[in-house]
């Protein structure tokens, strides 16, 4: 069992492929194109993720985010990922596995976002499926966890369809557009069949 991480701290993310897509590390240069995807997209996310900041879209902003996105990477506590279309390159949302646990637990939490002109494409399966995929052999992780609204339709057919498997109910589990929400909990382990 794999305790600890053996991969250079300072190593970038690679690039990881899956079926018509590709995921990689944020970078800077990314700026315009995820400025512009998530304020056309805003009125689409904003009732399944946390309060925007005033500033959130602003390149200062994202200057932030990226560094601190390095730190994470750096320090094994997160990966984040924007998702791209293969075929022409254009930045279609992004995913992270996050709260990386390591030691005894060897799992990490599943977050994504999509923009609502590439929604319900099959896109994020594919993300989803090659994050997972990278997560169990390159990261050591046999465990990876992700949580949803009830309301959340095509987030549940999204983890069902990658595989994840529904293990229980959390009240007032993330505080979700400003408020508590309940989350459906699912998991995708390892060694569990691959769909």
């Amino acid at each position: 069992m794999v305790l600890f991480r053996f991969t250079p701290a300072n190593e970038s993310l690679p690039v990881v492929r899956g079926e018509g897509v590709y995921l990689r590390a944020p970078q800077m240069a990314d700026y315009e194109a995820w400025a512009s995807l998530r304020e056309a997209s805003r009125a689409f996310l904003e009732p399944w993720e946390p309060i925007w900041p005033a500033d959130d879209l602003t390149r200062p902003a994202f200057r932030r985010r990226v560094r601190r996105y390095a730190e994470e990477i750096r320090s094994d506590m997160a990966y984040p990922f924007f998702l791209f279309r293969e075929a022409d390159g254009v930045l279609l949302g992004g995913l992270t596995l996050g709260l990386v646990r390591r030691g005894v637990a060897q799992a990490c939490t599943l977050g994504y976002w999509m923009g609502a002109a590439y929604a319900r494409q099959g896109y994020m399966t594919h993300g989803v499926r090659a994050a997972t995929r990278f997560a169990f052999s390159e990261l050591g992780l046999r465990r990876i966890e992700a949580a949803c609204l009830p309301s959340n339709e095509a987030s549940i057919r999204l983890l069902e369809k990658a595989g994840f498997t529904r293990e229980g109910y959390a009240r007032r589990y993330l505080c979700i557009a400003g408020s508590w929400q309940d989350h459906l909990l699912y998991a995708l382990l390892r060694d569990d069949p691959v769909r």
